[in-house]
């Protein structure tokens, strides 16, 4: 087991990647495992159950998301400031699995679940950079793609998981949802020891002569990067909608649905090592942009001449090598352009940038389902992807990738 080798984080394992790649993607993969039994069941739950409007989902849809923002900031620069970025991360996955229990609590009402929801992005939104940040330090700049794949590879392997397990913890409880939220607790649980036990934190502590200071947004290289994360983040429809309209299409039973995030979870987990690989070797650039090509047949697709089970399919494919070419990519992009010092803020203030765009998209796509039609909203969404492609080739372009 990888594990073991974590007291030597510089130690080269498989390929000569450091032992902290496969400890966090172990945290990463139990806890996703705990995040997605959940996740893969609310669209459904919140629409189909308790009569959700498309804008009123969209709305809870970005908060899931977007309404963290300034605790990605603060807790990545906490952890530069404190030089603290594992015990920050534990927080955060902390929060995230006591906010499983508060779904008990929640019962029907908005108000209560839209708490709860935030609480639980809020620990994702404090753990996401300086995890992010551990890879990157613990990684040789060259080899930056291969390890965030393989961190990424081990994440989906949870997003894979999560929903079968979720479906038969419903099926062995007959179907009660409290029993999917209970067992959801424990395994994240689970990775918070993990974390606690195997991780580390950059060995060598940083030697600071002078006050932290920020200064990143001075960087041209660093205010291009940030604008592109966003204008791609402002282009992309949440999961649930892309799943809900399959649904709504193709007349999937409901026991079906959770399968499309399992389907989505397999080719990411088949596709993230090998595409950072890839990205490492050929640019970085060119295999994110080529995943949000991917995303643009998504949105073609859904209202295309194609229907059944091709259909899915080719969806669920495509959903996945989106994901798989793109998540780990931006962030290996993005490392060796912050500096070491501020690299887990430089990483919150990507991931903000593409948060708060996403709460607006998310938002804007609800409102266009409920006031145009779905076919519009996504065909919209398709031309939309394409305009940030050219604007994000032009940026981005200007540096080596």
């Amino acid at each position: 087991m990888y594990l073991s080798t974590i007291d030597k984080p510089r130690t080269a394992n498989w390929k000569g990647l450091s032992g902290n790649v496969f400890a966090l993607g172990t945290v990463s993969l139990i806890t996703d495992v705990s995040s997605e039994m959940v996740a893969a069941i609310l669209p459904l739950y919140l629409v189909i159950g308790l009569q959700l409007s498309p804008a009123a989902y969209g709305l809870i849809d970005g908060v899931y998301t977007g309404a963290t923002t300034l605790l990605r900031l603060a807790g990545g620069y906490l952890a530069d400031r404190t030089n603290r970025r594992k015990a920050v991360a534990g927080f955060g996955y902390g929060l995230s699995a006591v906010a499983k229990l508060g779904l008990l609590a929640a019962g029907n009402s908005m108000t209560a679940l839209g708490f709860v929801i935030t609480a639980d992005r809020a620990g994702k939104g404090l753990r996401t950079a300086p995890r992010d940040a551990l890879i990157t330090l613990s990684t040789p700049s060259g080899d930056l793609g291969r390890a965030f794949g393989v961190h990424r590879a081990m994440d989906g392997i949870g997003a894979f998981a999560g929903p079968l397990v979720a479906m038969a913890v419903l099926a062995a409880s007959a179907q009660s949802f409290d029993a999917v939220f209970v067992t959801s607790f424990c395994i994240a649980v689970f990775g918070v020891l993990v974390l606690v036990l195997y991780v580390r934190d950059r060995p060598e502590p940083v030697q600071r002569k002078e006050p932290l200071k920020l200064g990143l947004l001075k960087d041209p290289a660093v205010r291009r990067i940030v604008l592109a994360a966003a204008l791609l983040g402002l282009v992309t429809v949440g999961d649930g909608f892309v799943y809900l309209l399959l649904q709504k299409r193709e007349g999937l039973a409901f026991g079906w649905f959770p399968l499309l995030a399992v389907g989505t979870s397999l080719v990411y987990l088949l596709l993230a090592a090998p595409l950072g690989a890839l990205a490492d070797r050929v640019g970085r650039l060119k295999i994110m942009l080529g995943g949000y090509g991917a995303l643009t047949l998504v949105y073609l697709l859904l209202h295309g001449p194609i229907g059944g089970w091709p259909l899915l399919v080719a969806v669920v494919l495509l959903y996945g090598v989106f994901y798989a070419a793109t998540d780990g990519v931006l962030m290996a992009l993005a490392g060796p352009v912050l500096p070491e010092r501020l690299r887990t803020t430089g990483i919150a203030l990507i991931q903000s940038g593409q948060a708060i765009a996403y709460l607006g998209s998310s938002v804007l796509f609800g409102l266009a389902w409920q006031f145009w039609s779905p076919e519009t909203a996504t065909r919209a969404a398709a031309v939309a992807v394409v305009l940030a492609l050219i604007t994000t080739a032009a940026l981005l372009g200007r540096r080596r990738s």
